[in-house]
């Protein structure tokens, strides 16, 4: 059996108490491997990297240092919230780059869904391997890889987009979740106190909105999108049953609108914005859930009322296959 094979005898975490019984044996053998060294993160907000922060934190402290690549293409308010959490409430070694201008400038223009993933995890590695270049001491590398991740990749797989870091960096990896299946990662950062909006958060592409942005990004559409995005995720959040995931996506596409102007209605062309939720148990196939007709008029409403240059609202009922979950 391989050394990264989870073993048979290890249980489930699907209790706080379990959590905790993993939280502690993680503590020690992460201070047993790191000692006195320092250990590099990147941070992306996601849950993996997350409850991995949380862990090294706890373990080692300030010997943690977490790099958080704003690149343009995160929801509304994250950037803000991993700041928030990381380190104002957990005190941690958090370092903050603000490279939206890098990568929107480089994606100006670009529309194929490839050249753009290819561009924005091109410009991830840049950044952070820059980032990782202006400190010393720095001896390991922290990923949220998951027991998935090896099943799939058929050894360890490098997250969050640093797989491809200069071979000068050369940092011996720190996995601590690596034998967990994703549900019980969440229940394990729920244990080390990160906030439900944190540890439960949606599935969300590496590339983020830049692929659901479609076509050749633009600010203003981008823009549109992460304000519809949130009153999106607003309103499905409140049903008592929320879908697996919600989104919205603006197509590069504009319709005819009108808009009244001093009580006079005037043509004026705008985007549309497509909303979409599904409900799958491993993201191969995918069915739509119903959501209240009621429900999508109040979406309509406040994206139509809240979010300038968008004059229609859209509901994708295609399911997987032949449609896939993301558009791009």
């Amino acid at each position: 059996m391989s050394e990264n094979l989870r073993p048979e005898s290890m249980a489930r975490i699907n209790t706080p108490e379990l959590a905790r019984e993993f939280i502690d044996a993680q503590v020690k053998e992460l201070r047993a491997q790191i000692g006195d060294k320092k250990v590099l993160l990147a941070l992306s907000g996601g849950v993996d990297s997350s409850v991995v922060a949380a862990l090294l934190i706890k373990a080692i402290g300030q010997q943690l240092v977490c790099v958080h690549v704003n690149h343009g293409l995160l929801r509304k308010g994250e950037p803000e919230q991993v700041i928030r959490v990381f380190r104002e409430e957990l005190g941690a070694n958090l370092i903050y780059v603000d490279a939206v201008d890098r990568f929107l400038d480089a994606l100006a223009g670009v529309s194929e869904p490839e050249s753009k993933r290819k561009i924005i995890g091109k410009i991830f590695i840049d950044v952070f391997a820059e980032e990782a270049k202006k400190l010393e001491g720095i001896e390991f590398l922290g990923q949220g890889t998951i027991y998935p991740d090896i099943l799939e990749s058929k050894g360890v797989k490098a997250h969050h987009n640093v797989g491809g870091l200069p071979e000068d960096l050369n940092f011996e990896l720190v996995e601590p979740v690596k034998l967990l299946y994703k549900d019980e990662v969440r229940v394990v950062g729920k244990e080390l106190g990160l906030p439900d909006s944190m540890v439960f958060r949606q599935p969300f592409p590496g590339p983020g909105l830049g692929v659901r942005c479609v076509g050749a990004i633009t600010r203003d559409r981008l823009e549109a999108l992460r304000e519809a995005d949130a009153i999106v995720r607003e309103e499905i959040g409140k049903l008592p049953v929320v879908p697996w995931q919600y989104f919205c996506a603006i197509p590069d596409f504009i319709s005819t609108g009108i808009k009244y102007v001093d009580g006079k209605g005037e043509r004026y062309m705008g985007w549309a914005v497509v909303v979409r939720a599904v409900n799958t148990v491993d993201a191969v196939t995918a069915t739509v859930p119903e959501i209240p007709f009621s429900v999508l008029c109040t979406i309509r409403d406040r994206i139509i009322a809240n979010v300038p240059g968008v004059n229609r609202v859209l509901w994708d009922i295609s399911e997987k296959p032949v449609s896939t979950i993301e558009w791009e």
